[in-house]
């Protein structure tokens, strides 16, 4: 009985570092890239067939997310050959524990190399703003990275043109819906990006797809119980991946960075690469 009760509780032991060392450091270092199919419907018409690669919650700094992770996120994105990049922001590392500081001016020159056809364009997160905002913009900037605060671009494609609509963010951004819209000013589809998908409900229909990150997809979604901390005031309603409501669509991608604790389960680090049809 008590060798049983030793052997109960040493394989428990063992179960347990297992889990911890794929939490802590197997599944926070891994980086994948997955293509997801996302089918607009009729709105989307005029988008089917184009690549996004969603750049989220890099968190430059954070462990195992230094240069060399950057380095990596940017030949693997251009290995997958996106028509366009979309950086939804929180690329700034705070309060992260075990990880360090990187300034901007070091990392945003690496996600400069990417050069997709139609682009690649940024909006900034919560942690950007909170450590230094316009540092950030202008390092993305010098880049050739532009940020769209509130405004859109139009993009010509070869099946003709369409919108970029950058949203600030939800806490920190002053994010302006309508003023993001404002300069659209005919029928071409509109792909709109932003940091928090808390801003979905009022996004219009007008938008054919609203891109987003933030929530990491709660970094840890463990059996039964589900992804336990979800930073939304709905809960796991926009957590992760392609959401439909009242025929408008979004997608959250679940990051490649860890933020306050370097864990991540079950919600392993993406780059997500969007074909619309």
């Amino acid at each position: 009985m008590r060798h049983a009760l030793l052997a109960t509780l040493a394989g428990l032991v063992l179960l347990g570092l297992l889990l911890a060392g794929w939490a802590f450091w197997w599944e926070p270092a891994s980086l994948r890239v997955v293509e997801h199919r996302v089918a607009l419907g009729e709105r989307g018409a005029a988008l089917r067939g184009l690549r996004v690669a969603v750049l989220t919650d890099l968190h430059v700094g954070s462990p195992f997310n230094g240069l060399e992770r950057v380095r990596e996120v940017v030949e693997r994105t251009r290995a997958a050959r996106p028509d366009l990049v979309l950086i939804c922001g929180d690329l700034f590392i705070q309060g992260v524990r075990g990880g360090r500081f990187v300034p901007p001016e070091e990392f945003a020159p690496l996600l400069g190399e990417l050069r997709p056809p139609l682009g690649i364009y940024a909006v900034l997160g919560n942690h950007d703003w909170w450590v230094d905002g316009p540092r950030m913009a202008r390092a993305l900037q010098a880049a050739r990275i532009p940020t769209l605060e509130n405004r859109a671009v139009p993009v010509e494609h070869p099946a003709g043109r369409i919108w970029i609509a950058g949203i600030g963010d939800l806490w920190e951004g002053k994010s302006n819906i309508e003023g993001a819209l404002a300069s659209v000013d005919d029928d071409a589809p509109v792909l709109a990006f932003t940091h928090n998908p808390d801003l979905f409900p009022g996004i219009p229909e007008r938008v054919a797809l609203t891109v987003a990150g933030h929530t990491h997809g709660g970094q840890v979604n463990l059996p039964l119980l589900g992804r336990l901390i979800v930073p939304s005031r709905f809960g796991e309603r926009y957590a992760i991946g392609h959401i439909v409501e009242d025929g408008r669509h979004l997608f959250v991608s679940p990051g490649i960075g860890t933020s306050i604790l370097p864990v991540r389960f079950r919600v392993p680090p993406e780059i997500s690469i969007l074909v619309l049809e």
